[in-house]
C-alpha cells in the first residue's frame, strides 16, 4: 500500500496517525510532502517597502530560510511521530498542484481539513485542500485536526421557494 500525507500545519499530526491505523500491521510505502508557497518576501506582496531598500534582500533570504527550516522541523517531527521509514519531500510552488501531482502513484492521499473547524461544511475546507479533494487521481483520507463538529452545526435547509 502506498500512502502519500500532505504535511501541513495544524493538521499534520492527526494525518499522521492516520495513516499509521490506516496502515496497521501491513507494510505501507509513505510519502510525507510539505509545500511552501511563493515566499513572503516576494516583491510583489509589498513585504520589502516595510523593510527599506538596503535590507530588502537579507530580510527576504532570512524570512525564506526561516521557512524552510519550520518545514523541515514539521517533516522530521512528521517522520518521528510515523514511527516507520518514509520518504520526505519538501517542494515549493503551488500546493494544490504539487500535492496533487504527488498522488498520482500513492493508493491513499491523506490530508487534513484547514478551514473553519466550528462546523460541518464546505467552508472547512481551505481552496488548496478543495482543490486536491476534486482532483486526487487516488482514494482521499480528508481527517478533522481535532473532534469534528456535532451534526447541528449543519446550516438550516434553504427556505422554500
Amino acid at each position: 500500500m502506498k500512502i502519500t500525507i500532505w504535511v501541513r500545519e495544524g493538521t499534520w499530526p492527526a494525518c499522521v496517525d492516520a495513516a499509521r491505523e490506516l496502515a496497521g500491521s501491513r507494510p505501507a510505502e509513505v510519502t510525507l510532502i510539505c509545500v511552501r508557497e511563493a515566499s513572503a518576501g516576494a516583491p510583489d506582496t509589498g513585504f520589502g517597502s516595510l523593510i527599506g531598500r538596503g535590507r530588502r534582500r537579507q530580510a527576504t533570504e532570512q524570512l525564506d530560510q526561516l521557512g524552510r527550516e519550520a518545514a523541515e522541523t514539521m517533516l522530521r517531527q512528521a517522520r518521528e511521530r510515523l514511527g516507520q521509514d518514509a520518504e520526505v519531500r519538501l517542494e515549493s510552488g503551488f500546493p494544490e498542484r504539487i500535492v496533487t501531482a504527488a498522488a498520482g502513484d500513492a493508493d491513499y492521499l491523506i490530508l487534513g481539513r484547514d478551514g473553519d473547524h466550528t462546523r460541518l461544511g464546505p467552508g472547512s475546507l481551505g481552496k488548496h485542500t478543495r482543490f486536491v479533494v476534486d482532483h486526487a487521481p487516488c482514494r482521499v483520507l480528508l481527517i478533522w485536526p481535532g473532534n469534528a463538529p456535532a451534526v447541528g452545526s449543519i446550516p438550516p435547509p434553504p427556505p422554500d421557494r
